[in-house]
């Protein structure tokens, strides 16, 4: 009960951030957030079910293209519909890509994720579909209205700031109970061994199309609240390095916890503005990406865990040197 208080505490400070911080700073944390919904999307797939994607950009992308296409140029969308579409044409994606993806395993699905999301990519890319390799603007964010009541307004940093945070939280919430419940356990189940699952009575493809397809949409929540933050879309967000990017930052934060994928997508995102930063690195910033790469490989190597298992991985070391046998002295000649 004590932990309960305790975060929802740190939450309404969270909360009170953009009262006491500059605009640069609030976009940094909505970015976070943002991508903290992301990486908790394909945290249901890598951490639930042991699906490695390399295609994951594909949904996020082809949700933020829906909402900058489907809003009016001269005012704001409706969230009341924008949203579900969003993330219904990011579910129907999954569904069918997921359908022959998931009939391949380890590597061989890697390639055809990545395959996919490579061809929605070029279908962006290569074609007037949305502004083609220029990409297009959102000139509105959207705004939930119910009629002509407008309940939710984010047009404001500080109301697109709460209106994220609730976002991120109701995913976290629905995960969490997610993975506690029957449908959750099965899938623990397969990523630790399927063949028995399947020997156990298991439809196993079903229940790994359903989480494909959960996960699709839910990175398709977080490809409109990106597209409503920049107003501005581009071929670059259905990538291979988008993929690759909210992979590690599942991989950075720890796959076994929710929170992992939290942690992981603040410590990444963080990194590479410390990286691009002049003040911090001078003339170095210009080459942000070596620096990036090399810390990334320097923190797996570390954290074999993730950020989420730091505790464990101290403890352990702590307890490895407090049971240590002490060595005897040497015996020495009288």
């Amino acid at each position: 009960m004590l932990r309960l208080f305790c975060m929802a505490g740190l939450l309404c400070l969270f909360a009170l951030f953009p009262l006491i911080a500059n605009d640069y700073y609030i976009s940094l944390a909505i970015k976070i957030m943002i991508y903290s919904i992301f990486a908790l999307s394909l945290q249901l797939l890598v951490g639930g079910a042991g699906l490695v994607s390399l295609g994951h950009a594909a949904f996020f992308g082809i949700a933020a293209y829906v909402t900058t296409l489907l809003s009016p140029e001269s005012g704001p969308g409706n969230l009341l519909w924008m949203l579900p579409a969003a993330m219904l044409c990011a579910l129907a994606y999954a569904l069918l890509t997921g359908a022959l993806a998931l009939r391949t395993r380890g590597v061989y699905f890697i390639m055809v994720t990545l395959a996919f999301s490579q061809m929605a990519y070029y279908v962006f890319h290569d074609t007037d579909v949305g502004g083609g390799s220029d990409g297009i603007y959102l000139y509105f964010r959207p705004e939930l209205r119910l009629g002509e009541s407008v309940l939710i307004n984010i047009d404001s940093p500080y109301s697109f700031f709460l209106f994220t945070l609730a976002c991120l939280l109701l995913v976290w919430a629905f995960l969490a109970m997610l993975m506690r419940s029957r449908f959750g356990a099965a899938l623990t189940g397969i990523r630790v061994n399927e063949q028995r699952m399947r020997s156990a009575g298991y439809s196993t493809f079903n229940y790994k199309l359903v989480a494909y397809g959960l996960a699709g949409a839910l990175a398709g929540a977080s490809g409109l609240l990106y597209a409503a933050k920049d107003g501005f879309v581009n071929p670059e967000l259905l990538a291979w390095e988008q993929s690759g990017l909210v992979l590690l930052m599942v991989i950075l934060g720890g796959s076994g916890r929710l929170w992992g994928a939290i942690l992981g997508a603040a410590g990444l995102t963080l990194l590479q503005e410390a990286f691009q930063s002049q003040t911090l690195f001078g003339d170095w910033s210009a080459h942000w990406h070596l620096t990036f790469g090399l810390s990334i490989i320097a923190l797996v190597a570390l954290m074999p865990n993730g950020l989420i298992g730091l505790q464990a991985q101290w403890r352990g070391r702590r307890n490895r040197r407090e049971t240590a046998p002490i060595a005897p002295l040497p015996r020495t000649k009288p």
